[in-house]
């Protein structure tokens, strides 16, 4: 299935992974990986946030701010049977897999 990148806003705003217990999406490898890609663009972390530049100056966590919404919301609808397939920072599609495969 693919993945619409076309999100509603390109603008930069804060990035701050959820905390605690609490499930943003369907499971908890989903949301290891959606946790992941939000911590590397906190403000304490990343170099240009900005940007969605991480480290090393080149190195950044989504293609555009369009991409980054789209995996953060692919990785939310995502299923315990499938895996989200992300290539040089874009999703690019949804397979269905198995329970215990990697979701992202």
């Amino acid at each position: 299935m693919p993945v619409d990148t076309e999100a509603q806003t390109s603008a930069y705003t804060r990035i701050r992974a959820p905390r605690g217990t609490a499930l943003s999406c369907k499971g908890w490898q989903q949301e290891a990986a959606m946790r992941m890609l939000m911590n590397n663009l906190d403000e304490e972390v990343a170099e240009r946030p900005q940007d969605l530049v991480v480290y090393g100056g080149t190195g950044k966590a989504a293609r555009n701010w369009d991409c980054y919404h789209a995996i953060v919301n692919s990785l939310k609808n995502l299923e315990n049977d499938e895996t989200l397939l992300v290539q040089s920072g874009k999703p690019v599609g949804i397979f269905n897999t198995h329970e215990y495969a990697p979701a992202f």
